[in-house]
């Protein structure tokens, strides 16, 4: 006897077999998953099968409803789970998710920020880069940037103060570890930077991340010729080996912002009964989701999108959402897995200069080429990139 007949009916009724993300939820209306498919109803079905102890068999138990909502095609419904699964979290979703194997680099709001490796975004305030694929090698870089910085690395509620920081009874503390005595941390553990000297040390850290400065890099090479010159090579070998890391980390970071900004184009994708659509994708983002144009009307507001989209210009790297983050890997990642999926893709030039009814009515403004922004990338083998800002809550697990 199949697990909850009643709701195995309602498919069999009303689930159709086309492209859509599908929500189950328990008794109180708490949400435990959310999946896709490209054919819903056969996907849905095949839950009601599983044999007694496999997690379809756990989540068609403790299931009360089951909804669903119908996509074009199969890349909008990806779209749509993960932003489902980051918005809500379903527990199954949670606790079911691949073991991650990527590594962001995380600047910590906090009155005195700590530059981290972690493996998931939160809604946190934070400042996030990447993500990386070496999650070993990611933490041993961002202790040597710590250090060479001198940003703390302590506990997160370790007590901080600052040496222009108004107190009573401030005078005589000590420091918590000997990285202070070493010349490694600036000790905001007992007041010795001021907050404007150790927020200086923090943007530097943020500059050097988004590839805009190569102080610690020149900083190490003073310090390898000091140490030369007093004829401490051991020490200059060390010194060496670090800057060596440092420049091949931060060179990562600036090829790979040109591999996302590669994700800068129009693609277009058939749809469900005749439901094409268009995504005007820059930078890894899904900028607009449009309609595939069929007449000159609709290709007019397609060409103002595109010269709105792809005609701004973008600085460089920026914060971005938790979000953001986790939809530029999932462009990257679709791009990957379906390389053909390529050729239905023209850039914002080829568009406009295709000669549309639309575009012969007025010259287009011919966008201009985006340079690289915030990057989070999707692969292992794809380093890494930009700011991640976020705001709170936990970052998405993989879609499923």
């Amino acid at each position: 006897m199949p697990s909850n007949p009643t709701l195995r009916e309602h498919v069999r009724a009303r689930a159709e077999n086309r492209p859509g993300v599908y929500r189950m939820s328990d008794a109180e209306g708490r949400l435990l998953y959310v999946g896709k498919s490209i054919r819903v109803r056969t996907r849905l079905l095949s839950y009601f099968r599983a044999p007694r102890g496999e997690k379809a068999w756990d989540l068609i138990r403790e299931s009360s409803t089951i909804d669903w909502e119908y996509l074009p095609n199969e890349f909008a419904a990806l779209v749509r789970e993960m932003r489902l699964i980051q918005k809500s979290r379903p527990r199954f979703n949670v606790q079911h998710k691949r073991r991650r194997i990527h590594s962001f680099v995380k600047i910590t709001d906090e009155p005195a920020p700590r530059l981290l490796p972690v493996t998931r975004i939160a809604r946190d305030g934070s400042t996030y880069f990447g993500p990386f694929p070496r999650v070993r090698a990611v933490a041993g870089t961002v202790r040597e940037l710590a250090q060479v910085l001198g940003l703390r690395d302590c506990a997160g509620d370790t007590p901080v103060f600052f040496g222009d920081q108004l107190e009573i009874f401030g005078n005589g503390r000590i420091p918590r570890c000997m990285r202070a005595d070493l010349g490694s941390c600036l000790a905001p553990c007992c007041g010795r930077p001021t907050a404007a000297v150790y927020r200086a040390a923090v943007a530097l850290a943020r500059r050097f991340l988004e590839g805009r400065a190569a102080e610690p890099l020149a900083d190490l090479e003073a310090r390898m010729r000091d140490a030369s010159a007093r004829m401490d090579f051991e020490y200059a070998a060390l010194l060496r080996d670090r800057h060596e890391r440092l420049r091949h980390f931060q060179d990562e970071l600036t090829a790979f912002r040109g591999t996302v900004e590669d994700l800068t184009f129009l693609y277009k994708v058939p749809g469900f009964h005749g439901d094409d659509r268009l995504y005007l994708i820059r930078g890894g983002r899904i900028r607009e989701d449009l309609p595939y144009p069929k007449g000159a009307a609709a290709r007019s507001r397609v060409e103002a999108a595109v010269e709105e989209v792809y005609g701004a210009t973008e600085t460089g790297p920026h914060g971005l959402t938790p979000e953001e983050a986790a939809e530029i890997v999932l462009v990257a990642r679709w791009f990957r897995q379906n390389p053909e999926e390529r050729r239905r893709t023209v850039t914002a030039r080829e568009w406009l200069e295709r000669g549309f009814p639309a575009a012969r009515r007025r010259p287009a403004r011919k966008p201009r080429e985006p340079r690289a922004t915030a990057c989070a990338g999707s692969a292992p083998s794809s380093g890494p990139p930009a700011g991640i800002r976020a705001t709170r809550s936990d970052a998405p697990g993989s879609p499923s």
